[in-house]
């Protein structure tokens, strides 16, 4: 079951109670306050995640976090993996 529109893996995530996170997939708006592109893309193509997307990997979630020093490997690696599992 998918977590997060990007790949992200809420239920393990770290500083998901400091930053008063519910998830993507729970909120309106990102915990910052402005606007994650990857979430409202995938709102407004009506998908759960990136991984359904025909488009996937597309350079927004390829590059999403690099500049902050995170990989985007484990994220997309996820994404296909909950693609897998809908259609199985």
């Amino acid at each position: 079951m998918f977590q997060s529109r990007c790949g992200v893996c809420c239920d393990s995530c770290e500083r998901k109670q400091a930053v008063n996170c519910r998830g993507c997939i729970n909120m309106d708006a990102p915990f910052w306050g402005g606007v994650c592109g990857v979430k409202s893309c995938c709102e407004s193509k009506g998908l759960n995640h990136c991984g359904e997307c025909d488009g996937f990997p597309c350079e927004m979630l390829s590059t999403m976090g690099v500049e902050e020093g995170f990989d985007p490997a484990p994220r997309l690696g996820q994404c296909r993996k909950w693609a897998c599992e809908r259609k199985e």
